[in-house]
């Protein structure tokens, strides 16, 4: 798979800078916030950040943008490194905490009242809003916007000392409250929070804004380029207006990119904890999710998803990215990784009546039908089998090329066998078929050479290793579940199904997390979580084709028709 980046916009500019001299080496950052699991778009960023920096003999900081301490916790920051590192990067001892600058952030503040560009004010928030104006509209200026300098500092140092309750005062800058940048209307620098700091504790009551303390961090650190997304463009004049007030010793460059939006997924971190709150999914690593740990989780290897976010490349322009996509990368990394086992998800019992009562033979299989190299496994055979119920059909079309009444089949690496009753219960429903085995026909024997049109899988019902397997499927029913009015209708109640597998032996000595072909049915991993060796516990990872590129090209069609 290769995973050598083309020259998109943001590396034309870093190679730019370098060649001029701007700058003699590149600082990039990866600054998450911890009030959730990175998710599918996080891929992007993180891969874009720490790849230029690679790519260029640069560096990269993690730094967790620690400024809203009431949603956010110690878990959520573990759970990021982990998914960092998983990733195949690391920021060595370059992990920060925009928590690390307060001190120098507060100082900042005082440094912006001294020079009569920030101000305490002591607007209720609805009254906030009403001076704030609209789109159209220009808000209007603060009766306490020109309170003097010494009172501002005054009333600042209390904020910080904790004479005030939450919401009394906060500390804005002072810019311009007619822009038409809605960012400029002397946007709040400081609020004030009687909250405990997952990293600083009690330390502090009052707490930086996310704009304030995202540009000085970014010159603290001496990032040469801040990497962001679009909704971030209309915020650079205000990160650029920090910097040109301060004028700290280093000053970054901040450009924006589109965000990755993946197809039948939301990635909104209020709504997918809303999801988990509710029941929808088992929790932030659920393999339905669109986390980077439910990923790993359901079986996705790390060199797919960075392959994808090559595929999508880095622009300028939104766009919805198929699913499609996304899986074709999956399968690319799983198709020379992984080895070949067989398993039967929905079992149907065959009994081999000419075949000795107590007998088992062993069969070769090869371990990767592309790779003789990986040499092969034995597989028990026996009288009693189980075969998928979807590869017997007792009133089959003309082009059916599995079982049917009268008809032969081969087993994958045994014999071809033939269906001579079909046993049913009171219902009905097949339950049982009662076949004959040809014994000149076992695989890599002289007289096996003979002729048929279908080959299935198979177990050894006698030999069978129990499993649950998870079948996972979309999330949401639609391409884009953000335009509905309400998420939740969008849901699809379909998006899991377990059923009780029977699986070959080998299945059964698998390690958590290693993901497997299960023959003609498509990719699984045993699950990281919930697996013991008691109880094995599957996931499907993708399936063996593409069967939703054309349901999903067409539905993608269809809602950018009717938008």
């Amino acid at each position: 798979m290769n995973e050598t980046p083309t020259r998109d916009f943001i590396r034309q500019i870093i190679h730019d800078d370098l060649e001029s001299g701007k700058h003699d080496g590149i600082v990039t950052r990866f600054p998450p916030e911890p009030n959730g699991y990175l998710h599918i778009g996080h891929v992007m960023s993180i891969c874009l950040n720490f790849g230029v920096a690679e790519e260029t003999g640069g560096i990269t900081y993690l730094r967790f943008d620690d400024t809203n301490p009431g949603k956010e916790d110690k878990e959520f920051v573990d759970a990021i490194e982990a998914d960092v590192h998983w990733l195949g990067f690391d920021w060595q001892d370059r992990l920060t905490n925009a928590s690390d600058y307060f001190g120098q952030l507060y100082d900042a503040a005082v440094r912006l009242v001294e020079m009569g560009l920030a101000y305490v004010d002591s607007l209720t928030a609805e009254e906030t809003r009403e001076y704030r104006g609209t789109l159209t509209e220009p808000g209007r200026n603060s009766p306490y916007r020109d309170r003097p300098v010494e009172e501002n500092l005054d009333l600042l140092k209390r904020m910080r000392a904790g004479e005030f309750g939450d919401g009394e005062h906060v500390l804005r800058a002072k810019i311009d409250m007619a822009s038409p940048n809605m960012n400029l209307r002397d946007p709040a620098l400081y609020r004030i929070r009687h909250v405990s700091h997952q990293h600083t504790g009690d330390a502090w009551c009052i707490y930086p804004m996310y704009d304030f303390a995202h540009s000085l961090s970014d010159a603290f650190e001496g990032i040469t380029h801040s990497l962001c997304t679009l909704e971030f463009e209309d915020h650079r004049p205000l990160y650029d207006w920090f910097l040109d007030q301060l004028k700290p010793e280093h000053r970054p460059r901040q450009i924006e990119f589109s965000r990755l939006n993946l197809a039948y997924t939301i990635t909104s971190k209020r709504k997918l904890s809303e999801l988990i709150g509710e029941g929808h999914v088992a929790g932030w690593d659920d393999p339905r999710m669109p986390t980077i740990a439910g990923m790993r989780r359901r079986g996705y290897p790390a060199p797919a998803l960075r392959d994808f976010v090559r595929r999508a490349g880095v622009t300028k322009k939104d766009k919805l990215i198929e699913m499609s996509m996304l899986e074709n990368s999956v399968r690319e990394a799983l198709g020379d990784a992984a080895e070949r086992r067989m398993a039967v998800l929905k079992p149907l019992k065959v009994v081999l009546t000419n075949f000795p009562e107590g007998q088992v033979e062993t069969m070769d299989a090869m371990n990767h039908p592309n790779d003789p190299s990986r040499g092969t496994r034995t597989v028990p055979f026996s009288r009693e089998l189980w075969i998928e119920q979807d590869d017997f059909m007792e009133e089959a079309p003309r082009k059916f090329f599995r079982l049917k009444p009268g008809g032969e089949v081969r087993l994958r690496s045994a014999y071809i066998i033939q269906c001579d009753e079909v046993v049913k219960d009171d219902d009905g429903n097949v339950i049982e078929l009662r076949c004959s085995y040809d014994p000149e026909t076992r695989s890599g024997m002289p007289k096996s050479d003979r002729k048929v049109k279908g080959t299935i899988h198979w177990v050894s019902a006698e030999h069978a290793v129990d499993a649950q397997v998870r079948l996972y499927d979309r999330l949401f029913t639609v391409p884009n579940p953000n335009t509905a009015d309400d998420y939740h209708s969008v849901l699809n109640p379909d998006s899991l199904e377990t059923v009780a597998a029977k699986l070959e032996p080998a299945l059964g000595e698998l390690a958590a997390g290693e993901a497997v072909q299960f023959e003609r049915l498509g990719y699984f991993a045993i699950d990281s979580r919930d697996d013991r060796a008691d109880a094995r516990v599957f996931n499907r990872v993708v399936t063996l084709r593409d069967s939703w590129a054309k349901i999903e090209k067409a539905a993608m069609a269809a809602e950018q028709g009717g938008s």
